[in-house]
């Protein structure tokens, strides 16, 4: 590390003993970033540019004067997931005690986290004790801004968004930079903006989401943001496998083997081909990712490996998964004890998952930017050189895995735009915002505005908003719905009606875009409070306190009744009971049980990608 990059003389000699040089990501991101400027950071995966953000804020924290109690909280990070929040937590501990062992520091920073699995106790002496480091995700911030915690969000100088790319094109990302424009409103100066991604384009959209705006009339002005273009195309290893000799015949009848079990025929498909060769490649690595597109089929071929293996060689591992199960197949994957995982999207971003050894893609990756995201999670070290392999599944999928492949080895990503005026999104911070008192109409619309997604919100329709949330309904088919807000049009002001902030606070994150039920123990195992279940999903699913398994879709439970059994996690559960809400379930291990399913869970294909196989 050389001397002109602004460091603290122990922080560089902690640096040099563990690294033998900075990458070209830390080259060029430490130089805006210690200047204080807002940064939107492009690098590889494993680059060690989530390193680049942290030792800056780590430096400054460890080497000033430490503020007063209540203004200790001065470096906040927000991950899009909760096990990457774990992650960051846990990593941050190395060079804490490493720069703090050099000796000289003025104060050893504390971290704390704040999701929704954090219990009440440790967020009562979050607010008494605010750590130096927040850690915390999109929902939970605004469930803090939202809340007393608000206060302790008020020193904040510098918030880091890593894996900014998954956050751009959904409204997720518009309901979390809101949220940012409100952090600033409270905070005491200037916040510094930092965003961290492998895979995003085009980079300026990106950064006007990062950074926000001023407005001024019908003008909107981005505020600067620094754009360090580390990119460069990693070597790769990807090789496109067809397990058979004619994909044509896919789909055709086949005779059956004549026996008394069997009747008919049946259609010849190509998982009897790929399922020994997955297994091969499990044996051969220490560690295996396999990515699938859909639920559906991660609990299917991580059920057809077992039974062919005869043991448990793997385990699904998706978003519809407990978040306590899901932390299990994690560990034991990183200590060696589960040979391999099978994942949708859930494992798709930056999760430090060790020594990965070898990444399969079970069908073509949804697009090109995924496939570079699953293959980095295989040797993901900064000299590592991840290898993975991909099986089509007949040959239209031949055709897409080899434009993924391709798009992969060149380093091509698609476009990705932010959503622009999500009206529902801006009614629910609205709520939230005016929670803490009395606010003037024309500056609840100046923040709104200084926020990307609404830059070019009309005042109609934000007065339309308005409207809605007073009780002012365009027909008397809405009369029940009760009003959230009130609006005093002579004097200007908005505020939130009682019960409004308990609404805000228990329907916390963006609407869902599916009807999905808990599926919970009958057991009634404690584990957690509501308001902790409703950040973690951004919504509210009431009842008591059960120990979480995972979620079905409303079809599945439809179909489904009392006494059956269906497997979830590979794991085998009993249904006991069918609520308005939830499935009460019990164990029943070794039982053989029905595949779940979950409808429009497919990732659609991007535009560019359909181009790129149209070509081929």
């Amino acid at each position: 590390m050389p001397k002109s990059a602004g460091f603290h003389a122990p922080v560089q000699r902690w640096f040099e003993a563990s690294f033998p040089a900075p990458t070209r990501a830390q080259a060029l991101g430490w130089p805006p970033i210690l200047a204080g400027e807002s940064t939107l950071l492009l690098a590889p995966t494993g680059s060690g540019k989530t390193l680049s953000a942290f030792l800056t804020a780590i430096d400054r924290l460890m080497f000033t004067p430490v503020p007063a109690k209540k203004d200790r909280c001065r470096v906040l990070y927000v991950s899009p997931l909760k096990a990457l929040a774990v992650d960051i937590e846990r990593n941050l501990g190395a060079p804490l005690a490493g720069i703090a062992a050099q000796g000289g520091v003025l104060h050893e920073p504390s971290v704390a986290i704040r999701t929704g699995d954090t219990p009440a106790s440790e967020r009562a002496h979050m607010l008494r004790a605010p750590p130096d480091i927040l850690i915390t995700t999109p929902e939970s911030l605004y469930l803090m801004l939202t809340s007393q915690a608000r206060e302790i969000l008020r020193s904040v100088e510098t918030v880091i968004v890593d894996e900014i790319h998954s956050l751009v094109p959904t409204k997720r990302g518009a309901h979390l930079f809101l949220s940012l424009e409100r952090l600033q409103e409270l905070a005491r100066a200037p916040v510094q903006r930092i965003g961290l991604s492998a895979t995003q384009r085009p980079l300026d959209e990106v950064a006007r989401l990062l950074g926000g705006g001023e407005a001024s009339g019908k003008k909107w002005k981005p505020r600067p943001v620094t754009i360090v273009d580390a990119g460069s195309k990693k070597q790769l290893e990807v090789r496109v496998e067809v397990p058979v000799d004619d994909l044509s015949t896919l789909g055709e009848l086949e005779e059956l083997p004549s026996d008394p079990a069997s009747a008919g025929t049946q259609r010849r498909s190509i998982w009897p081909s790929i399922h020994p060769r997955l297994l091969d490649l499990i044996r051969q690595h220490r560690s295996t990712m396999i990515f699938v597109n859909s639920r559906r089929l991660a609990e299917r071929l991580a059920s057809a490996l077992n039974e062919l293996a005869g043991t448990e060689v793997a385990l699904a591992h998706h978003g519809s998964v407990a978040r306590d199960k899901r932390q299990e197949m994690e560990d034991r994957l990183k200590r060696g004890n589960l040979p391999a995982i099978v994942a949708t999207s859930s494992l798709e971003l930056g999760i430090d998952r060790g020594a990965v050894e070898r990444l399969v893609q079970g069908e073509a990756p949804p697009a090109m930017a995924a496939g570079l995201r699953r293959i980095g999670r295989a040797c993901h070290q900064v000299s590592g050189v991840p290898k993975g392999v991909v099986f089509p599944k007949h040959r239209g999928d031949l055709l897409c895995s080899a434009a993924a492949a391709w798009g992969m080895a060149a380093g091509e990503v698609e476009e990705t735009f932010y959503p622009r005026n999500p009206l529902d999104v801006l009614a629910q911070q609205i709520v939230a915002h005016t929670a803490d008192g009395v606010h003037k109409v024309d500056d609840v619309y100046a923040m709104v505005r200084r926020s990307a997604p609404f830059a070019d919100l009309p005042r109609a329709s934000f007065e339309g908003v308005l409207d809605m949330l007073s009780g002012r309904y365009p027909s008397d088919e809405f009369a029940e719905l009760r009003p959230r807000v009130t609006w005093d049009r002579i004097a200007g002001t908005l505020r939130a009606r009682e019960g409004a902030a308990r609404v805000a606070v228990a329907n916390a994150g963006t609407i869902p875009d599916r009807g999905l039920y808990g599926v919970f123990l009958a057991s009634g195992e404690a584990r957690g409070s509501a308001p902790g279940r409703a950040e973690a999903e951004g919504r509210s699913i009431g009842g008591g306190k059960q120990r979480r398994v995972g979620e079905l879709d409303e079809e599945m439970v439809f179909e489904s009744r009392e006494g059956e059994v269906f497997v979830l996690g590979a794991s085998s559960w009993r249904i006991e009971e069918i609520t308005q809400d939830k499935v009460m379930v019990s164990p029943a291990p070794g039982e053989p049980g029905k595949m779940p399913f979950w409808h429009g869970d497919r990732p659609g294909r991007p535009l560019e990608f359909g181009m790129h196989v149209g070509r081929i």
